[in-house]
């Protein structure tokens, strides 16, 4: 169930808010809008793929090979990966606990996050790289027509590409 690895996912989350709220709210607002964003990403393109269960994902991308790519990278950035925007929140987090002499605490949940990357990697590698044996072949929809696809593909862009902006969202924290 793809639910119940992305619940897991925002319980780690929600991890991350709780341990810098005393020091910094309002990177914790930050973190949640970041998290929001990635997450509501995820949730609408599985809702136009009709995915629910890895075994439906992993044919979904002969349904939509594009969205599918898309998908893999937002949750990669949803992992943190450096090159994504989910990167942000939590390098700032680590910065913010060095900062607040709690190095232990940043080593603890830095290495608690390799558990969810391993998550992550594997629901992106199910996303784009296997293919079941009894799959049914369809043809690949380039153009969907359902008026979903604007607000994913907006989502999706932010979802990955916000890094380059974060001098920008520093200065306003």
């Amino acid at each position: 169930q793809i639910r119940k690895i992305l619940a897991f996912s925002s319980i780690s989350h929600l991890g991350w808010m709780v341990i810098i709220i005393l020091y910094n709210p309002k990177l914790t607002l930050l973190t949640f809008y970041l998290y929001s964003l990635m997450t509501s990403t995820i949730f609408l393109t599985f809702n136009m793929t009709k995915t629910l269960k890895l075994s439906t994902m992993m044919i979904s991308w002969t349904k939509i090979p594009m969205l599918n790519a898309t998908l893999m990278l937002t949750l990669l950035s949803l992992a943190g990966l450096p090159p994504l925007t989910g990167f942000l929140p939590k390098w700032l987090i680590i910065q913010e606990l060095t900062k607040q002499e709690m190095t232990p605490t940043a080593t603890i949940i830095t290495l608690l996050s390799l558990l969810g990357l391993f998550f992550y990697l594997r629901l992106a590698y199910y996303s784009t790289i296997t293919l079941p044996p009894n799959s049914s072949n369809h043809m690949k929809q380039w153009h969907t027509g359902k008026s979903t696809s604007t607000p994913i593909a907006i989502l999706t862009s932010l979802s990955i590409l916000l890094l380059p902006l974060s001098p920008m969202i520093l200065t306003t924290i």
